[in-house]
Formats: structure tokens, C-alpha cells, sequence
């Protein structure tokens, strides 16, 4: 019921490829930074080599030949300049931005500067040397080996944790199986109580004893509906309906009337009539039944619970529910599923788990307002539909 292997599985295994990802691509990085060092110097080496292969050719020359014919390479351009940087031959495709000795790179070009002695090399003062060059094959391999990574850790992650959590599955649905047959075995006889108390109130009257079955019995009968809810979730489409709240709120207040009445507590009722509203009718029940018998169960003996119901002008509905009793100590953790702030009341904190789910599936704001040992107010802004 509250297990999902595959979503537990998918969640976890993509924490935990995360995780080691990042573990096995800190050295992939280490990897391709070396790799981009070697590709860097590898270029460098052929720049000076082909520098040096144009000096010789230059050095060949004799001064008797009428043209001398510059060395040209399909990957390599290169240039003469003199002190001023004015070319004295050149076939570069682009500007350099600096003349000083050495290796530069500039865009995805890298060139060598190569220094010339006076005299010489037809006044050259300089020797350039450029080549475009990229180092995409080795991002390329990075980025398919980081992939790999992810891939191969996400699936065998997966696997792992699929089989980890197996026995859970089995035990969840063993447990789901128990509590659907245990829900059914309780309806039976609660039904039967109810209807017995019922007769047994037309044949004989109502008495304290008979209040007490009765309120008992629509307690478990809160739990029960609660619990019925939990199982049939995500599995269950409740159908919208156009709703009569006012008389709706006002059959959900009779109803705790008795369990009320145990507790010597008045329910005051401020409801407006013809409030009319679209949702889903076991939706607004559990949102209804929660906030009353929470109501009347945390008040003290002989105080009023005042349950209220209007419709504001711009189609929005406000319906509250304030108890003169113990108050909550910590509001913003009583929606936590299992939650129980005052043990000795019982319950199994879900009630207010579900309301807050119901909530923020319909877009239903709440709030709470509460003071210790003096009471706390439940209000619900249904939205304007």
C-alpha cells in the first residue's frame, strides 16, 4: 500500500549513479585534461617542425636564382615579417594578435613564432608558422565515455536495487492483502453494531450506554473510511460531483452529534444554505469527518465546537471548524503522515495526512490557527471553480 518498488528503485538509482558518476568522471576529467596537454604539445612539436623545414628551404636558396618559391602545405600557413610587423610574404587566413617568441593559440588556431637573425631571409625579422586545429575527437570521446558511465551505472544500479528491494514488494503486497481482507472483516460487524444500536434506540430509547456504542462505533468508522481511503489511492478515480455543501456539512454534524453528546459538547453551526460546490464527494468527506471528530476529540468536556460555511462574493468558500480545547503545539507538522502530537488521544495519524493531500490535489488552501489549552481553528478556502 505505501511501498512502490519501481518508483523506489528508479529514485535511488538515479541517486546513486549521481553519486558515483561524479566519482568515475573526476578522473575521466584528470584524463582528458593530460590528453589535451599531449594533443597541445603534439602541435607545438609540428609547428617548430615545419618551421624548421621552411628555414632549410629558405637556407637553400641562392641569391642567383631570380624567384624563390615559398614553401606551401595543405595544413600549414605561414608568414614573413619584418620589425615593424609588416608581411613580407604571407598566406595566413587570419590576424595574429601577437608577435612575440613562441607557441600561441588564438580560436582554433595555434601558431609558432620562430625569431630570424638580422641579415638574413630576405630581411625577415620573423617566422610564422599557423594551423587550424581542433581537439573535438577528444571531447567527442569524453563526452561517449561519460555517457557510457552514466548509462552502464543507472542500469546496473537499477538491477541492484530492484532485487534489493524485491523481499519489500513481497512483504508490501502480503501486508496490502492483510489490511484489505482485516478492512473487510471490519466492515461486517461494524455495520451490524450500527444497525443494532439503531433498532435497539427505536425499541428501548436512547441511554449514555447506548450513546457510548454508538460514538465508539463512528470513530472506528472514521479510521475505517480513513484507512479505505489509503488502499484504494492511485488505484481508485473519484468522480466529481456537483455538491450541496451546506447540506452535506449539515448530515456530517448530525452525524458526530452522538460522539459529541459523549463529551457533553455542543456543535454550534453557522451555515450558510444553497453552497453549492464541484469535487468529489469521498474527498470532501474525509476533509469533513477529519476536521470534526479532530474537533470534538481534542476539546474539553462541556465546550462548544463551532463548525461554519459561507460563500464569499467572488464564488469562493470558506468553511471552518473551531474547538475550545487543547490546542497544537507544533502546526506545521501535523499533516506529517503518522504524526501524533498527543499520544493519549489515540488515533493513527493519517487523518490529517490525507486532508493535506486532498488539499493540494484540489487546490484547497488551509490554515491553522491555534493556542495551547485554549483551541485551534481549522479554515479551508475552496477555490472559486
Amino acid at each position: 500500500m505505501l511501498f512502490d518498488a519501481k518508483k523506489f528503485a528508479h529514485k535511488y538509482a538515479l541517486i546513486y549513479t549521481a553519486l558515483l558518476a561524479v566519482l568515475l568522471i573526476v578522473p575521466l576529467l584528470t584524463y582528458v585534461s593530460i590528453l589535451l596537454q599531449i594533443d597541445e604539445a603534439k602541435v607545438k612539436l609540428d609547428l617548430e617542425s615545419q618551421a624548421q623545414k621552411i628555414i632549410v628551404s629558405m637556407q637553400h636558396y641562392k641569391n642567383s636564382e631570380r624567384v624563390y618559391h615559398f614553401p606551401k602545405y595543405k595544413e600549414y600557413k605561414s608568414a614573413l615579417y619584418t620589425d615593424a610587423k609588416q608581411n613580407i610574404y604571407t598566406d595566413l587566413d587570419f590576424e595574429p594578435e601577437s608577435f612575440v617568441e613562441g607557441f600561441h593559440h588564438q580560436g582554433d588556431h595555434y601558431y609558432y613564432i620562430y625569431p630570424l637573425p638580422d641579415g638574413y631571409y630576405f630581411g625577415a625579422k620573423g617566422l610564422l608558422v599557423a594551423t587550424q586545429h581542433t581537439a573535438n575527437s577528444i571531447y567527442l570521446f569524453a563526452f561517449s565515455v561519460m555517457i557510457a558511465i552514466v548509462i552502464a551505472l543507472f542500469i546496473f544500479s537499477l538491477l541492484l536495487l530492484k532485487n534489493f528491494s524485491a523481499p519489500f514488494e513481497r512483504l508490501n503486497n502480503q501486508l496490502d492483502d492483510f489490511i484489505k481482507d482485516s478492512m473487510h472483516e471490519i466492515n461486517t460487524p461494524l455495520s451490524i453494531i450500527n444497525l443494532n444500536a439503531d433498532l435497539f434506540a427505536n425499541k428501548y430509547g436512547e441511554n449514555k450506554y447506548l450513546w457510548r456504542i454508538k460514538a465508539a462505533s463512528k470513530t472506528l468508522a472514521t479510521i475505517y473510511n480513513d484507512m479505505e481511503y489509503l488502499i484504494k489511492q492511485g488505484r481508485v478515480e473519484h468522480k466529481k460531483k456537483y455538491i450541496d455543501m451546506s447540506k452535506f456539512i449539515q448530515e456530517r454534524t448530525d452525524y458526530f452529534q452522538e460522539v459529541a453528546n459523549l463529551k457533553s459538547i455542543t456543535l454550534h453551526i453557522d451555515i450558510a444554505s444553497d453552497v453549492y460546490y464541484t469535487c468529489s464527494k469521498t474527498k470532501l468527506q474525509r476533509i469533513v469527518d477529519n476536521t470534526i471528530s479532530n474537533a470534538i476529540k481534542y476539546s474539553h468536556d462541556n465546550t462548544n465546537v463551532n463548525i461554519f460555511l459561507k460563500c464569499l462574493s467572488d464564488g469562493r468558500i470558506i468553511f471552518s471548524v473551531e474547538d475550545h480545547g487543547v490546542g497544537i503545539e507544533s502546526t506545521e507538522k501535523i499533516f506529517s503522515r503518522y504524526y501524533r502530537e498527543n499520544e493519549a488521544k489515540g488515533g493513527f495519524g493519517i487523518g490529517l495526512n490525507i486532508v493535506k493531500q486532498i488539499t493540494e490535489e484540489e487546490n484547497i488552501t488551509i490554515n491553522v490557527s491555534s493556542l495551547l489549552d485554549k483551541g485551534t481553528t481549522f479554515t479551508y478556502t475552496f477555490p472559486n471553480k
